[in-house]
């Protein structure tokens, strides 16, 4: 079993007493009493079994194993003061953490923050991405912005729509609607909307098999809008690329979709969180429109 570390203080005290080769400077610049700082220095000495200075009338001279401790305790203490600052040096002001699907991200805070930045230029964003409801547990976070099922997603979640499950493509293919398979069809992995519930709910009788399969359905509307092929994926996440014309919906039936994407702001978050949900609903709205006029 291995035993602990030494405090820190005895770490620290040595590393002053080596630089100034005194206890009473050491002391000074630690704001101790010059007795704690011998004290500490004793300690460490008994704890490894060396002498770690020559105490001299006139201060102190290091030992052969006191100049072996000296690089490696700086070092040591120089990492911890720099993870120190990264924290002292935090922006202060108002802060928004948000953890976000990555599809979301993608298709929605990546196109959109700079506007949301320019409006609420004093908030301090950090935008974490994940892809499957369980990664959600580690982050704390203002505001989530989940994908999954409704029993996935835990309670005081806003689903957000819309939310059925369409077929779509680059404008610049020629896609016969009743032979879908002609080209690549992409599918989404790890949903519970696929292309064979689809087909079944639909009455689709073509061949259905999807060869190009993705971990989500931000990367599958960008294959599709890349012109890689056929993907049945979600209209909300379509939505942005429809509505700047690098996407087509395919004239085929359409279904509610299982799972779909869920905004939560936690309940004891602050006004910044609320007026970001705000901003993003309106988002989502604006596309969701723009599509209906089309």
């Amino acid at each position: 079993m291995s035993r602990a570390l030494p405090p820190l203080t005895w770490f620290r005290a040595f590393d002053a007493a080596a630089r100034h080769l005194s206890f009473t400077a050491a002391a000074e610049e630690l704001g101790l009493t010059q007795s704690a700082i011998s004290q500490h220095v004793r300690s460490l000495e008994l704890r490894f079994g060396v002498v770690l200075f020559e105490r001299k009338p006139r201060g102190l001279a290091l030992t052969d194993e006191g100049r072996r401790m000296v690089p490696d305790v700086n070092r040591a203490l120089s990492t911890l003061a720099e993870v120190s600052r990264d924290f002292d040096n935090r922006p202060e002001g108002p802060s928004l953490t948000i953890a976000s699907s990555v599809s979301i991200a993608q298709w929605y805070l990546a196109p959109g923050i700079a506007d949301f930045r320019t409006a609420n230029p004093d908030i301090t964003i950090r935008i974490m991405n994940t892809t499957w409801p369980d990664e959600f547990h580690l982050p704390i976070a203002d505001v989530e912005i989940r994908f999954g099922s409704e029993r996935l997603v835990g309670k005081g979640a806003e689903r957000l729509g819309p939310n059925r499950s369409i077929v779509v493509a680059s404008p610049d293919l020629s896609i016969e609607p009743d032979n879908l398979a002609r080209h690549p069809l992409i599918a989404p992995v790890g949903t519970s909307d696929g292309w064979r519930p689809w087909a079944d709910a639909v009455g689709y009788a073509g061949p259905i098999e999807p060869t190009l399969l993705v971990d989500s359905h931000g990367m599958a509307v960008d294959l599709a809008s890349r012109g890689a092929g056929v993907a049945l994926t979600s209209s909300l996440i379509a939505a942005p690329a429809i509505a700047q014309g690098k996407l087509h919906q395919i004239d085929l039936p359409t279904i509610e979709s299982i799972d779909g994407y869920y905004l939560a702001q936690n309940s004891d978050t602050k006004e910044t969180a609320a007026h970001f949900c705000t901003w993003f609903r309106d988002q989502v709205d604006r596309y969701s429109d723009a599509n209906a006029d089309r």
